[in-house]
């Protein structure tokens, strides 16, 4: 079975930075340990980076969200703590400057994984948008999401992201 562990936006400024909210800090090493579990298993990890310039404020999401996040090269950018040390120059990394990232989606489908899994935030938005283009790129695939390992500044908003995926046929694992 080929399999794939997409981390999603697990940056700094989403952890601990102008969007990071608690129950992110506290994901790090649930992350952490899936991760080297995948990385064990001769698996593939990528990473997705929110992607933002200076102009961010003039975007159609700076505009809607008025918060200056994840500018490229900055520390807010950059994969929070410990996990960064699991992603180096030989890691497959996606930048988007939206929630949902085309060039991963295409990936996955020019790779015909068996399985994806993500983890990581903000559940209900940059998540839930992968979670759905996974699964357009691979219908046939088990795309799934471990709820242990996601989470969002907003609980009502997380569980129903989790209900939302749940009926598009991604199945939430550990969820509590």
């Amino acid at each position: 079975m080929k399999k794939i562990l997409v981390v999603v936006d697990y940056q700094n400024d989403f952890v601990n930075g102008s969007l990071g909210f608690p129950k992110a800090v506290a994901l790090e090493n649930r992350i952490y340990q899936k991760i080297e579990q995948y990385k064990r298993n001769g698996d593939e990890v990528v990473f997705t980076f929110d992607t933002h310039d200076d102009n961010y404020l003039q975007t159609q999401e700076g505009k809607n969200l008025p918060v200056p996040h994840c500018i490229k090269n900055t520390q807010g950018w950059n994969l929070y703590g410990k996990i960064s040390d699991l992603c180096d120059e030989t890691t497959k990394c996606f930048e988007k400057v939206t929630f949902g990232s085309l060039k991963l989606a295409e990936y996955l489908a020019e790779n015909e994984y068996d399985w994806v899994e993500l983890v990581g935030v903000v559940s209900n938005i940059c998540v839930i948008s992968n979670a759905v283009l996974a699964k357009a790129a691979l219908p046939q695939a088990k795309v799934v999401v471990d709820a242990s390992c996601t989470d969002s500044n907003d609980d009502s908003l997380n569980q129903k992201s989790f209900d939302v995926m749940q009926g598009m046929q991604i199945e939430i694992i550990n969820r509590g």
